[in-house]
């Protein structure tokens, strides 16, 4: 496909090189940091199809290749074509990521995710239901991006995938049990606090490989230096903060409003 689109005729697309390895927007600035992950998690790319997403791949390696491009490719359209494959294919592999483990699928999982956890939060099947399927959309999304130098044996997967739901679920319950005297507000908030102790274990037991072997680091110009054990460690410690930050909005100050206006009869 790539080859007979590049056989067409074709120009070069400006004569000033656009650096596709990294992102369009200043990451020095929160601005720009928003902007690029608004555009690379947006849920809508979900919605490209498989021949984009290849389309977009081929158009991104012909021109770091130095290729020509087909006739009336813009500048916008690489740009286009960048969102299109951070969005769906691995940074290091290049392979094309699982749907549901991309990050574009982060926005509408957790809206179901959060609104079954902080809905049906008082019996204890659906305690066992909702935080089951909360870790293991977590697992899979930290599997699917997980460094692509680190190889992990499916004994591996499916033993730190057993540890991090069963830890999640058993911290909902036991919590769940805590709090049944206590005022119904703090019963809202077990789910959140159940997340922010799951994460705890599930990101680094699916991750593990990355902590003992340590994951990739590179100079200023790209190359490889080695693999690094603290490394690992500073950006899992980040992922796991993040994931916590993440889950507070929504799972904090829902139960806060639901909770005054319930008190007020509405």
């Amino acid at each position: 496909m790539c080859e007979s689109k590049l056989q067409s005729d074709c120009a070069c697309v400006t004569s000033k090189k656009i650096n596709l390895d990294e992102p369009r927007y200043d990451q020095e600035f929160y601005l720009g940091r928003a902007k690029h992950f608004f555009q690379t998690t947006n849920p809508r790319n979900l919605f490209v199809s498989s021949r984009k997403l290849d389309e977009a791949k081929c158009l991104i390696q012909s021109y770091k290749c130095g290729e020509k491009l087909p006739s009336g490719t813009g500048e916008e359209d690489l740009w286009r074509a960048k969102i299109l494959y951070d969005s769906a294919f691995h940074p290091d592999t290049g392979e094309k990521m699982v749907l549901l483990g991309r990050m574009s699928a982060k926005v509408p999982m957790h809206i179901l995710i959060t609104g079954g956890m902080i809905t049906f939060y008082k019996t204890a099947p659906a305690v066992v239901f909702w935080q089951w399927l909360n870790q293991s959309f977590n697992a899979l999304v930290n599997y699917t991006n997980r460094s692509g130098d680190i190889v992990q044996t499916d004994k591996q997967i499916l033993t730190s995938y057993a540890f991090a739901t069963s830890g999640a679920v058993g911290t909902a319950l036991g919590l769940n049990a805590l709090v049944k005297k206590m005022p119904p507000l703090v019963g809202r908030l077990v789910p959140f606090a159940a997340v922010a102790a799951a994460n705890c274990i599930n990101i680094p037991m699916m991750r593990a490989q990355e902590l003992k072997h340590g994951t990739p680091v590179f100079d200023a110009n790209g190359n490889k230096l080695g693999y690094s054990t603290v490394a690992a460690q500073y950006g899992i410690g980040q992922v796991i903060l993040s994931r916590i930050a993440m889950a507070m909005p929504g799972m904090v100050l829902t139960p806060v409003v639901m909770d005054y206006l319930e008190k007020r009869g509405t």
